[in-house]
């Protein structure tokens, strides 16, 4: 501390020259002491008690929670952690539903009805399940529209970028295959179509269509099929891909936004990139 009161903070050099008024690991630890983080979460005496001791769980939250942030991380670089937590809630409402859910033909619509009727707030599980489904998507593309408008997929970034997309696509699927679970006409008619755009794709189309209806038509094995892809499925792929793509995420770092300095520490990093240009 200073004299003026204020936190003292170093300023360091970034790949591009300039000076970083970022603090240091030394300089986080001394304004906000590990120990002092740790008491503000609800499981602290896990993490202090016998499980904690035996597991070394108090060394990895010290490596999450004494991670210095840029400092230009702001609401617009937090849609990923908004779609992330939107992946969460379908996950525990999703499983919720699933347990009064009956994916045949015969039982499909009425349980439905039996879940936003008579299971105490199944309507409201089931209003944030949708509600959640609909808001991912969102975040999920302003995610990706503001990593390609700051240049975030280019050099190092390339294989996250194309993880990213592969997420994309997964949501989408995912989105795709649950509208068919309420078995009402709109969405009967509407996977009817969805799979009918599968079909006109070359050399595979037909191919497509089978797979994903079991069949020529929609059927009690399209229902089952879609139902699988929805809770198991894509879920899993999802989970997978996130695995891979936080761990980029934290090996490589925050992208800096693109400017002038940014694109000339990246040229630095990956030459290719300026003879390219």
């Amino acid at each position: 501390m200073g004299n003026s009161g204020k936190p003292e903070t170093s300023e360091r050099e970034t790949s591009s020259g300039k000076k970083s008024p970022l603090p240091s690991f030394e300089e986080i630890e001394k304004r906000y002491p590990f120990d002092d983080m740790v008491r503000l979460l609800p499981f602290y005496k896990i993490l202090i008690g016998p499980i904690g001791e035996r597991l070394g769980l108090r060394s990895i939250m010290h490596s999450f929670l004494a991670h210095p942030v840029p400092a230009h991380i702001n609401y617009r670089t937090g849609f990923g952690t908004a779609a992330f937590m939107m992946f969460l809630i379908q996950i525990a409402t999703g499983y919720l539903l699933a347990m009064y859910y009956q994916p045949t033909p015969d039982h499909a619509y009425e349980s439905v009805v039996h879940i936003t009727t008579t299971v105490p707030f199944g309507w409201l599980v089931r209003s944030i399940h949708f509600w959640a489904a609909n808001f991912m998507i969102v975040f999920v593309m302003l995610h990706m529209m503001r990593v390609f408008w700051h240049g975030a997929y280019k050099y190092p970034r390339e294989y996250n970028w194309m993880v990213g997309v592969c997420l994309l696509m997964l949501t989408l699927a995912a989105e795709f295959t649950g509208y068919l679970l309420p078995w009402n006409q709109v969405s009967y008619w509407a996977t009817t179509v969805g799979t009918e755009t599968a079909a006109v794709v070359p050399v595979i189309g037909e191919h497509l269509l089978l797979l994903l209806r079991g069949g020529k038509q929609i059927s009690a094995v399209t229902l089952t099929r879609f139902y699988a892809f929805h809770v198991f499925v894509w879920p899993a792929a999802i989970i997978l891909l996130l695995v891979g793509h936080f761990f980029m995420m934290r090996r490589q770092g925050f992208a800096e936004p693109y400017s002038e300095d940014a694109r000339d520490a990246r040229h630095e990093r990956n030459p290719r990139e300026e003879n390219a240009s």
